[in-house]
């Protein structure tokens, strides 16, 4: 009878992986009844139950679920040889599970309607306008550093814990909801991970974990990094998947909070990715538009890149592929490169919205 369990739940990754690629193709349907339905209850329903507790459940249970893996795996190495049809069932009946769970509890947020349609903004852009933009972002990322420092060529010292910071940067979604109402976040569930240090060498800030809700932040970022990050983490429990749309998402939290650190955190982050991509387009326009920046800001830039180069080994490139693969294959076509998409968002938002 288990036997036959199994195997039933085996075959049942077939339409499960049918029914995904009808959604796949009806994003209108995911979006009105999954993403703005059912998802809303069940990112809830996690919140409530995990988001009290001081430490991420998702990380332990993984610390236990690897160790179990390995355990199995030992004490069923033989069985690959001998009895590789049950073997095969128990796998495949394994993963036909964490689809269905991954897929349920988040995944099919990654085949909504892509945000600049819910928002009717254009996806692509000019370099004119690109430029318009980054000159804005860096008039008010000035103005605001200026504010916080006596010299511009001083780094803002954060004031607060980064347990200060997750708890403030729910006053940014809270202001964020007055324009979008579907960003109302309540109640809180983001911590930071148990497991920052290969977090860390992997090259990753932050995760969601998909099967608890649960945020998870690299406690060893540069603070500056902090609240555009715990905000960035937060979009993606709010069902904004694609990490272009928890990026945009996030800086506009970080911009519409109320605390002045914050939002200077918000305008930069913005404004590094335009610099990036302006680079990326004529970078003797690049150099001419960076010396308008205060050199504060650019130290803080500089704080970031040295951060992520002294964590710099041979196996992060290959965390890097695994995932620019896993995101290929949830509906994300550019993989890790879908990360600067952010740009096209920025700009056609705020070629309609005061910046």
């Amino acid at each position: 009878m288990l036997k036959q369990k199994k195997l039933f739940i085996a075959l049942s990754i077939i339409p499960q992986y049918l029914v995904v690629l009808w959604l796949s193709k009806n994003p209108d349907f995911v979006e009105r009844f999954y993403s703005n339905g059912l998802y809303i209850y069940i990112s809830k329903l996690f919140r409530y139950m995990l988001g009290w507790l001081p430490f991420s459940f998702g990380d332990f249970v993984y610390t236990i679920s690897i160790i179990y893996i390995l355990r199995w795996i030992y004490k069923n190495r033989k069985r690959v040889i001998k009895d590789t049809r049950r073997w095969l069932i128990d796998v495949i009946s394994t993963f036909a599970i964490l689809y269905f769970a991954f897929h349920l509890f988040w995944g099919l947020n990654y085949y909504r309607l892509p945000l600049h349609k819910s928002l009717n903004l254009k996806h692509d852009y000019t370099t004119e306008q690109l430029v318009e933009i980054t000159k804005a972002l860096i008039k008010k990322s000035n103005s605001i550093h200026g504010q916080l420092v006596k010299a511009d060529t001083l780094k803002v010292e954060f004031p607060y814990s980064k347990k200060d910071i997750f708890n403030k940067t729910l006053d940014g979604y809270n202001n964020l909801k007055t324009i979008f109402p579907n960003l109302e976040y309540h109640p809180k569930s983001i911590k930071k991970s148990l497991f920052s240090y290969p977090l860390t060498y992997m090259g990753f800030s932050g995760y969601l974990n998909p099967l608890t809700n649960e945020a998870q932040v690299d406690a060893l970022i540069p603070t500056i990094k902090f609240p555009t990050t715990s905000a960035h983490e937060i979009a993606h429990q709010l069902g904004y998947a694609a990490e272009n749309e928890a990026n945009f998402i996030g800086c506009l939290a970080s911009m519409n909070n109320d605390d002045i650190y914050f939002k200077y955190c918000g305008y930069t982050f913005g404004l590094r990715y335009c610099l990036n991509e302006i680079y990326k387009r004529d970078e003797v326009l690049f150099n001419e538009i960076a010396k308008t920046v205060n050199k504060g800001i650019l130290k803080h830039y500089e704080e970031v890149r040295l951060f992520w180069e002294a964590h710099e080994n041979p196996i992060e490139p290959m965390f890097k592929i695994f995932y620019s693969g896993y995101l290929k294959a949830n509906n994300q076509n550019k993989g890790m490169e879908s990360y600067s998409y952010v740009v096209a968002l920025l700009v056609n938002y705020f070629e309609t919205n005061n910046l």
